[in-house]
C-alpha cells in the first residue's frame, strides 16, 4: 500500500513557528523509517520550495539551499516516489475535475488529486479539507487530534 504527502505536512514539519511543527516532523520521520512506498507530486515539491522560502509566509524562511535539501533528503530514500505528469495526464485530470467542479485555489490541488490518481495512489496524508472533495481519496489528517488552529 502506498500513500503521498501534501505540500502542508511537508511546511509544517519545516516551521518552527508551527503549532504543528513537532507533529509533522515526528510524521514525516515514521514515513521514513517505515520504508513503505510513499510518494510526492513534482507539483507539491515546487509548491513547497516557493512557500517554504519564501519571507511573507515563514517567519524564518528557509534558504534556497536549505528547502532543496530537504527535498534531496526524500529524493534519495529507496521508498519514496515522484510523480509527474505521463501520457494521458490530461484525460484523468479532465475526469477528475468533471466530478468535482474546479476553479481559483481549487485547482492547483485537483492537479495533485488527479496526479494521484493517475499514478493509482489513493491514501493522501494531508491538513487540506479541500482534498475531501475527491471521492477516490482516502483522505488522512495526522493533524486530526491536535487541538491548535492553523
Amino acid at each position: 500500500m502506498s500513500f503521498a504527502l501534501d505540500v502542508n505536512i511537508l511546511l509544517y514539519a519545516s516551521d518552527t513557528g508551527s503549532p504543528h511543527f513537532e507533529r509533522a516532523r515526528a510524521f514525516i520521520e515514521s514515513c521514513i523509517a517505515q520504508k513503505e512506498v510513499f510518494s510526492l507530486g513534482w507539483p507539491t515539491v515546487m509548491s513547497y520550495l516557493r512557500i517554504a522560502t519564501h519571507p511573507a509566509v515563514f517567519d524564518h524562511p528557509l534558504s534556497p539551499d536549505e528547502a532543496m535539501a530537504n527535498i534531496e533528503t526524500l529524493l534519495n530514500l529507496p521508498h519514496v516516489r515522484f510523480l509527474s505528469e505521463e501520457e494521458g495526464f490530461w484525460n484523468v485530470y479532465r475526469t477528475t475535475t468533471a466530478e468535482v467542479p474546479t476553479r481559483g485555489n481549487l485547482v492547483p490541488d485537483a492537479h495533485l488529486a488527479a496526479l494521484l490518481r493517475h499514478h493509482g495512489v489513493k491514501k493522501l496524508y494531508t491538513h487540506d479539507r479541500d482534498f475531501l472533495k475527491f471521492p477516490f481519496l482516502d483522505v488522512q489528517d495526522p493533524f486530526a487530534g491536535d487541538r491548535t488552529k492553523t
